[in-house]
């Protein structure tokens, strides 16, 4: 499940068309965000379920109509409303990183998961060797974070302590105060010192990909509460001298007044 890059493909046109085939029927990954973009889910979704397909063909269309995130949300929808949790757990094992992101909105659009639950359903994803998936994974989830940041904080913070950095990471990044492609959350912009317990327990984290989330969430906050992130950041200063805690505070910073 492992992404490889490829040369090239760093725009939609810079694709070639064989790859972009492979990718619309579901025989690779996609390597750049580019490709990711750029490929027909409508395609994608008649090769892997034509019996669905030729089902919902109104809602399918209606999905085609939409941006990238509502598109991809709605084609988790249609595998969860017609095929059920057997339909999640294939598109969660699918080669394709896509396949794989209709499995996150699916479980994101689950009706019947607590929050401990939805979690739990997500955590595979959440670890997934792609960078999309990953990112699909944090967005599906994060409106029902949002609902409880209270459990939400308590939920994740076991979380930063994760052997794996992509759960790590994704224990901050699914609550950032403003996120990309996708709803801001209010709360944690009006009162960022909710989600500490999380931010604390990552503000010496040795992985790269973990320090620049903390950082950009805190870069997100200092645009509402940029005095608490100036604090916040020179108390951890003035307590560590991890060279970790430091990169992080100069990139959380790097937009204050």
């Amino acid at each position: 499940m492992t992404a490889t890059r490829r040369k090239g493909a760093t725009r939609m046109a810079d694709i070639p068309a064989e790859t972009l085939a492979k990718l619309e029927c579901g025989e690779i990954a996609s390597a750049t965000l580019a490709e990711s973009l750029a490929l027909d889910q409508k395609t994608l979704f008649r090769t892997i379920f034509p019996e669905v397909f030729a089902a919902a063909p109104d809602r399918i269309e209606a999905a085609c109509s939409l941006g990238i995130l509502k598109r991809t949300d709605q084609f988790g929808r249609i595998v969860l409303d017609l095929l059920g949790a057997d339909g999640i757990a294939f598109c969660q094992e699918h080669a394709s990183d896509m396949v794989r992101g209709w499995a996150c909105f699916a479980i994101g659009a689950r009706t019947d998961l607590a929050l401990p639950q939805r979690l739990l359903a997500i955590r595979a994803l959440a670890d997934d060797a792609h960078f999309g998936v990953r990112e699909w994974a944090s967005i599906a989830t994060r409106p029902h974070l949002a609902a409880d940041i209270g459990s939400a904080v308590a939920l994740l913070e076991p979380w930063t302590s994760e052997t794996s950095e992509r759960l790590r990471r994704f224990s901050c990044e699914a609550l950032r105060p403003r996120g990309v492609w996708c709803p801001h959350i209010p709360a944690l912009k009006r009162q960022p010192e909710q989600a500490l317990p999380i931010l604390s327990a990552l503000k010496a984290d040795p992985s790269a990909y973990v320090q620049d989330s903390v950082a950009n969430w805190l870069n997100d906050a200092g645009k509402d509460r940029a005095d608490w992130v100036a604090a916040l950041c020179q108390s951890w200063l003035d307590g560590s001298a991890s060279p970790h805690t430091r990169r992080i505070c100069a990139r959380a910073m790097r937009n204050l007044r």
